[in-house]
């Protein structure tokens, strides 16, 4: 089998939402497909690809340097020992020739964009879903049938205030969700509480309700943040502050008893590790929410999991951000923690497959083969529209 064509385009995903960090008004996402030669049940195989939200597209370094390097290959050299279906990690190889070490950046997200799509062609070519390859390939050969999630929101919105907040509570609960997670950190922490209260006051059990602050602390207002959230017990404190510092996130650790979360910023697999040996993050609680598409892809992925098992954590503490379907795949066939979700932001990218609502809290792998975007009615108009 052989590529035949690859095409890419910039899809906006803007909204006026922000975080403790940055606003969404400008935010955009790199879509990718990649045609090839081989057929399935007499359709031709299609692998596509995006870029998970909060990274911006990124259509130059794609078009400029990596897929160049995949259009150049030589076709024998990207397939596996078969001879039928693509090897991922060669196709990794090719596209991050000549790459120096470190400096990770926004080619990580670039490279995770193609990953997704690779993946997307090897298990359709495999005609299984993504989940149940994974499963087989380094997994114990069963996948997860039903994978947690939970509803990811609570940003700051211009005019919606505590009840607004309420409101969107209230509607991921309808929607099956059983947890949800919301934005702090983007006002000062007298008036985050209330908010964080207001919240409560919908999910109930606290070990329902996770807080992200988007690591816009320093540490003496991340500990304070710490002290102000302790008593209420939330499932967990996220990205206190900056992700590459690791000293801050080991002295939260050793002030907050409660379960802290980070990961969603680091984008190798020596950035896992550096946490790991430095981060005082606690393998019995902690959670990391490192996103296989912003870090280089699943192939990456895979060696953060090594890393994690060298030192004794299990694959159940990870929970990826992203809120796609190529992450819950990942996290069914892996049998990792869970997946999040973005329900009501950031469409057609977020969400999950038309055919498998979310129910108790957690959704199913629908039974097609790849990823299972076809099974995604919007997101396949958007893909069909611009490539």
């Amino acid at each position: 089998m052989r590529i035949t064509d690859i095409k890419e385009a910039r899809v906006s995903i803007a909204s006026d939402i922000a975080n403790a960090y940055i606003s969404f008004a400008k935010m955009d996402v790199s879509i990718l497909a990649i045609y090839t030669d081989a057929k399935v049940d007499g359709r031709q195989v299609v692998g596509y690809g995006f870029n998970s939200n909060g990274r911006y597209a990124q259509s130059g370094l794609l078009r400029e340097r990596f897929l160049l390097r995949l259009q150049e290959a030589d076709a024998a050299s990207l397939l596996d020992d078969s001879g039928r279906n693509l090897d991922p990690f060669k196709v990794w190889a090719t596209v991050m020739a000549n790459e120096k070490p470190g400096g990770h950046g926004e080619r990580s997200v670039a490279v995770g964009v193609i990953d997704m799509a690779i993946w997307d062609i090897v298990a359709k070519v495999e005609n299984k879903p993504l989940a149940q390859l994974l499963a087989e390939r380094y997994g114990d050969g069963e996948a997860d049938r039903r994978v947690s999630v939970y509803a990811a929101g609570g940003y700051y919105h211009p005019g919606k205030e505590i009840r607004g907040l309420q409101e969107e509570m209230r509607d991921y609960l309808d929607m099956g969700y059983v947890a949800t997670k919301m934005k702090i950190g983007g006002v000062p922490l007298d008036e985050d509480l209330p908010r964080v209260e207001a919240a409560l006051e919908v999910v109930g059990d606290p070990s329902r309700l996770a807080v992200d602050a988007n690591g816009r602390f320093d540490l003496q207002t991340a500990l304070q943040f710490a002290d102000g959230l302790a008593p209420y017990g939330v499932r967990w404190y996220e990205e206190a502050g900056d992700p590459l510092d690791y000293a801050l996130q080991r002295q939260l650790c050793e002030h907050y008893a409660g379960p802290t979360a980070t990961g969603e910023n680091l984008f190798s697999h020596q950035d896992v590790r550096n946490l790991l040996r430095h981060g005082g993050m606690r393998p019995d609680r902690d959670i990391l929410q490192m996103d296989p598409v912003l870090s280089y892809g699943l192939v990456e992925y895979l060696r953060m999991l090594d890393e994690l098992r060298i030192r004794g954590w299990s694959p159940r503490q990870c929970i990826p951000h992203g809120g796609h379907q190529f992450a819950l795949n990942i996290a069914a066939g892996l049998k990792l923690g869970g997946n999040e979700s973005y329900p009501r932001v950031f469409a057609p990218f977020g969400g999950f497959a038309d055919s498998t609502p979310v129910e108790e809290g957690l959704v199913a792998i629908p039974d097609r083969p790849g990823i299972g975007f076809e099974d995604k009615a919007e997101l396949m108009k958007v893909f069909h529209a611009h490539l």
